[in-house]
């Protein structure tokens, strides 16, 4: 059971929907994934953390399959399945 509130793409409206259609047309498979439902009640929130989060993993010094492979390693670390 989730301990955090959400809104469900069903119930999604205004802000919310756009930043979440804007999450799925960025996604490789097409949905809004959990980590950035959590922040569906700030949707100015989820906005700047999807816009800081496509900047980070742009490749740059690291490539982005790096960015993903410490951040993976990371989670491990944590047992965190994000």
């Amino acid at each position: 059971m989730a301990r955090i509130a959400w809104i469900e793409d069903a119930d999604a409206e205004g802000e919310v929907a756009e930043v979440f259609a804007m999450a799925r047309s960025q996604s490789e498979r097409g949905y809004v994934a959990d980590i950035l439902r959590t922040m569906s009640l700030r949707p100015d929130f989820l906005r700047a953390i999807m816009d800081a989060s496509r900047l980070h993993f742009s490749d740059g010094a690291l490539t982005r399959a790096q960015h993903e492979m410490i951040a993976s390693y990371v989670a491990a670390l944590n047992r965190c399945h994000y």
